[in-house]
């Protein structure tokens, strides 16, 4: 036991590396910014206070951002979806799984659970003993069942996921933001000490130079790490916004989630503006802003497909949509208020005004669901 105790400690002290280094590299540049650029070379005073504040502004925003992607402790299932004390003796004497599935689906039958495994069993973590919500995925580095779970980072040491997806992407953001204001005030005096270290003789260089001392170094080093940094982030924000317009999580995008009626890679999507209040709230104004405005518990989400499920309780939440045992048509499954007030806003998707999804019954009868958008 000793020996993977202290092999675990070793792996949680060397998985902080990466953020040391970031935080290193981000203290570095402060000082080459501020004290080397805007103090040692820079000449005018009002050029200097306009970078300063602007520099100043990024440069909080990108170190709120990171530092709440760090700390933001990764959300897990709740209590409800543990076996009870019984259940889980029964799950583990079992040895046949069709014997444990029949445990899984008794205690799950309650449950808001519209996925399934490849082959259509609960899904359930035996690492962490619980059924695995909607979007759930089990993180190894974390060792921890993480809502919606998109992937771990090594670059914050934490695994990305429901709590703090906001803030990732913000991070990134405001990475960029930071890098390319760098790189864009600093290329002037790249290129003048660019110029000045290649000159060969005195006679040559310009009256209005620019001091030729050890600021010169970290100038032209800023530049480069500045546009290093924000060439390789760029492809990376590019994509996770591409993610947030389909409602996917990096996982989804590789595999489909795979519901009741087979694997459908745009289950969750609702549309291009719906898709980004899941993430970042219904109120704008505090979209840019590195605090907590996501949408929903994590634990249940809304999907673009009315599926049909008799195992699960079902709530008649829209008019328009009511059941009738004669026609084989259901309700639709429960949401929370968040939910509620994300998809009471339209009737419609952004891609079409008008969507038929069919739903196929226990009895195999298909019934088709229109929701029509309002003129």
């Amino acid at each position: 036991m000793a020996p993977s105790h202290v092999l675990r400690c070793c792996q949680r002290v060397l998985a902080w590396i990466p953020v040391i280094f970031i935080a290193l590299v981000v203290c570095w540049s402060y000082y080459a910014y501020v004290v080397e650029l805007c103090i040692f070379t820079i000449p005018n005073t009002g050029e200097q206070i306009v970078y300063l504040i602007i520099f100043h502004l990024s440069f909080i925003m990108f170190v709120w951002s990171y530092w709440k992607t760090i700390f933001t402790k990764p959300a897990n299932p709740s209590k409800e979806f543990c076996l009870p004390k019984a259940d889980k003796e029964q799950y583990e004497k079992e040895e046949r799984p069709e014997s444990q599935q029949e445990i899984l689906k008794r205690v799950a039958k309650d449950l808001p659970l519209y996925t399934r495994t490849g082959t259509g069993a609960i899904r359930y973590c035996d690492r962490c003993q619980v059924i695995k919500p909607d979007r759930c995925h089990h993180c190894s580095a974390c060792d921890m069942c993480v809502l919606k779970m998109d992937h771990h980072c090594p670059w914050v040491n934490n695994c990305v996921g429901f709590s703090n997806y906001k803030y990732f992407i913000l991070f990134l953001a405001y990475s960029m933001v930071y890098c390319v204001f760098i790189a864009a005030t600093v290329l002037q005096y790249f290129i003048k000490f660019w110029t000045l270290c290649r000159r060969k003789s005195a006679e040559n260089c310009p009256k209005n130079q620019l001091p030729d001392n050890h600021a010169k170094f970290h100038v032209l080093f800023l530049f480069f790490v500045a546009a290093m940094f924000f060439i390789s982030i760029l492809s990376l924000f590019s994509y996770h916004l591409w993610l947030v317009g389909k409602n996917r999580s990096t996982i989804e995008a590789f595999r489909a989630p795979v519901f009741r009626n087979g694997p459908d890679k745009n289950g969750f999507s609702l549309g291009f503006s719906k898709n980004i209040a899941q993430v970042f709230g219904d109120q704008k104004k505090f979209w840019l802003i590195p605090v907590y405005t996501s949408l929903g518990d994590g634990h249940t989400f809304p999907t673009r497909l009315v599926n049909i499920d008799p195992e699960q309780p079902t709530v008649d939440l829209q008019p328009s949509i009511k059941s009738n045992a004669a026609d084989g048509q259901a309700n639709p499954r429960p949401l929370s208020e968040s939910q509620n007030r994300l998809l009471g806003n339209d009737q419609h998707f952004a891609e079409d005004h008008s969507v038929k999804d069919a739903i196929k019954t226990e009895d195999d009868h298909t019934v088709t669901v229109t929701m029509e958008s309002e003129s």
